[in-house]
């Protein structure tokens, strides 16, 4: 995984380099007693991306099948604060695809500001909803992360 500090937040070129994007309104409810968009919101906007590139991957979400996607772990690096009007642009990729886990990496745009927000790295596991265990990431998945990506 990248280290935060090697990125150069430099603006919305960045962007482009992502296969999938998303764009959200920013809500006025969405700020807080410090009079921009509360720290939380970057995670729920990070779980926007992450179930779009689930859908787009055909990673299924569905809780029925063997295998379905859970979190196991996220950090998020909060860059310069968002306020009421402005619209997020994001975008999220597979950083690394491993046997047993997906690493996602999602960047937040401000597109009034034309800059980075934050940035996100998110550990995706395979899990079997119906034994409550790990499982390896089945190939449909894989196949789908390569044909969006082109790894």
């Amino acid at each position: 995984m990248k280290n935060i500090k090697e990125h150069k937040f430099n603006g919305l070129e960045e962007l482009e380099t992502f296969k999938i994007k998303c764009e959200l309104p920013v809500q006025w409810g969405e700020m807080d007693a410090a009079n921009h968009v509360n720290n939380v919101i970057y995670l729920k906007w990070v779980e926007y991306a992450r179930i779009r590139f689930f859908e787009l991957t055909n990673v299924s979400s569905d809780f029925t099948s063997t295998a379905g996607p859970i979190l196991a772990w996220q950090d998020c690096k909060y860059i310069f604060p968002v306020t009421y009007p402005d619209t997020m642009l994001i975008g999220v990729r597979c950083a690394e695809l491993l046997e047993d886990r997906i690493k996602l990496e999602t960047k937040l745009f401000s597109k009034k500001h034309e800059r980075i927000t934050a940035v996100s790295y998110q550990i995706v596991m395979a899990y079997n909803y119906q034994t409550l265990k790990k499982t390896a990431i089945p190939l449909s998945w894989i196949e789908g992360i390569k044909n969006i990506e082109k790894l």
